[in-house]
């Protein structure tokens, strides 16, 4: 499971053609997107070693069309879970965690 940021990006760009890391502020976004950023890590123990490390990502797709496929798509994926829905500035956020 040890893959790079690198990766999880190739993999988003193979699902949308705007993906998005830790955007800046003042980047003018296009829509749909997905928006990722790390936040945070498991990490699983025996014998007093690490045997399982896997990086955490939150990740959001935001779209304006509110039946989007891409958010289907982004839950598809293994690891992933869905962990709410809401609306701002008449666009629609589906918030995912990702272990990569």
């Amino acid at each position: 499971m040890a893959q790079s940021r690198l990766d999880l990006q190739t993999l988003f760009e193979s699902l949308v053609e705007n993906v998005y890391f830790q955007p800046p502020v003042n980047i003018q976004m296009q829509y749909p997107c997905v928006i990722y950023s790390r936040d945070g890590v498991s990490e699983d123990y025996a014998n007093n070693e690490l045997y399982r490390h896997a990086k955490r990502y939150q990740v959001t797709v935001v779209d304006r069309d509110p039946d989007t496929e891409l958010a289907d798509k982004v839950e598809a994926l293994r690891y992933v879970s869905f962990e709410r829905f809401f609306a701002a500035d008449d666009l629609n956020h589906y918030v995912f965690t990702l272990f990569f």
